[in-house]
């Protein structure tokens, strides 16, 4: 993994790019960069991980959040914040952003409606290529997702790999690719951090 390279190509796509060692420097980061703004978070172990949440409810007038709150109200409202948190399945070294989703939230959220957007993820989401990236978000981050959530599919119940199933628990419906920064938002920054964070 070249973190050199990431955010080298990262910023050359018209990202703004971050490093922390720590998931505690990270947090440190974004609650300073978020004071005071509405902020609405994607379904995301990592930012779970590094204690975010509780951190912005203190200095932010609304933190909006799925896992926290009546899950379909609070997607809706969280795609009418100022800012949006989400991880990411894999990120590519030639700098894209791949995210795969179930419900439409985090696909939606990344894509339109707020002025920034971050990006949060641990170094084991770091992938050399596009394909890589593509293939990790399928093969690792959507099984264990699914696993994590108790799904009755394929890649829940048996070996750690996409099986393309139709189930109807399937948690794996949309696939994004984030080549450059959507029109419209101001910020879109890549956040990494120097640990295993997330599935």
């Amino acid at each position: 993994m070249d973190i050199e390279k990431l955010k080298k190509n990262a910023e050359g796509r018209g990202f703004s790019f971050r490093y922390f060692d720590t998931g505690a420097e990270a947090a440190d980061y974004l609650t300073g960069e978020l004071a005071g703004m509405t902020v609405g978070f994607g379904g995301s172990g990592t930012l779970d991980a590094i204690g975010l949440y509780d951190r912005l409810k203190a200095v932010c007038p609304d933190v909006v959040w799925h896992w926290r709150e009546e899950p379909d109200a609070a997607r809706v409202r969280a795609m009418t914040t100022t800012a949006y948190l989400c991880s990411a399945n894999a990120i590519s070294e030639t700098g894209e952003i791949v995210n795969i989703d179930g419900t439409g939230n985090r696909v939606a959220s990344t894509s339109f409606g707020h002025k920034r957007l971050y990006i949060v993820a641990g170094v084991n989401k770091i992938e050399p290529t596009l394909e890589r990236a593509v293939w990790r978000a399928r093969n690792v981050a959507g099984p264990l997702r699914a696993r994590g959530m108790g799904m009755d599919t394929p890649c829940a119940k048996g070996e750690l790999k996409c099986y393309d199933c139709r189930s109807p628990q399937r948690v794996c419906r949309n696939l994004i690719i984030q080549m450059i920064p959507m029109m419209g938002m101001e910020k879109t920054e890549i956040v990494i951090i120097g640990e295993e964070l997330g599935g």
